[in-house]
């Protein structure tokens, strides 16, 4: 137990860089005393102590803010930064070495007692405000960006933005590096922002062939005849008719 509890502590420290000792962790953080709560509340849950461990499960989310089941799976080296909001669903699992931040939900959408919230795999950083619905699943080493809402599986080593999100790093070129927040810095690409533009690319191409259509069809069109006495003078004039006098 106590090896377990060292080895999250250090995993919380060598993740942020504020943690300066391992007495400032142990005390000071409320995702490590929500997980340690949770430990002992699924240990309950587990023994089908139900009630038990749903007290002591909300005698934790009291202290920390944290809301975590005690029917929720959850391996090794959890990291919750800051921790204020965040939901995790009952039948909800959690890999080893996932960053959480606050207000992030890992929620079901479904009412049947069968599995119904999220699989997150090993080594996923969730940005802050993310919401993660359904019995889905989030690959190893993927990304999701603050405030995004996932409603589908997400491959390993995705990063994810938007709502609903959508892939915005190829998996090719995944950077393995830490991503705070689950959100790439500098010029991201922003998937919607790219399909207004090609549509306004074409548009702006169909407008021009409407253009070309036009002025050939302007110039094949033959001038209108004037049926007029004067332009009747004029075409007599053009052949090179006399008129009487």
């Amino acid at each position: 137990m106590f090896k377990r509890l060292r080895d999250e502590i250090d995993g919380i420290m060598a993740r942020d860089p504020a943690a300066r000792s391992r007495l400032e962790v142990f005390l000071c953080y409320p995702g490590l005393h929500a997980l340690v709560t949770h430990r002992v509340a699924n240990k309950l849950w587990r023994a089908r102590w139900h009630t038990l461990a749903r007290l002591v499960s909300h005698i934790g989310r009291m202290l920390t803010g944290i809301e975590i089941h005690p029917g929720a799976t959850i391996g090794k080296c959890l990291f919750i930064d800051h921790g204020m909001g965040v939901v995790i669903g009952e039948t909800a699992e959690i890999g080893d070495n996932v960053l959480l931040y606050h207000s992030v939900t890992l929620g079901g959408t479904s009412l049947n007692k069968g599995k119904r919230h999220p699989t997150v795999r090993d080594n996923v950083i969730i940005g802050a405000g993310a919401k993660i619905l359904g019995n889905i699943t989030v690959g190893e080493n993927a990304r999701i960006g603050a405030n995004s809402v996932v409603v589908g599986d997400v491959a390993p080593g995705a990063t994810m933005v938007g709502i609903p999100a959508r892939a915005v790093v190829p998996r090719d070129r995944q950077p393995e590096r830490f991503l705070a927040y689950g959100t790439p810095c500098g010029d991201m690409p922003d998937p919607v922002a790219r399909a207004i533009s090609g549509l306004l690319d074409q548009v702006q191409g169909l407008r021009q062939r409407v253009e070309e259509l036009e002025n050939d069809r302007a110039a094949a069109v033959p001038a209108p005849v004037d049926f007029t006495a004067e332009g009747d003078a004029e075409r007599r004039g053009q052949a090179g008719v006399g008129t009487a006098c």
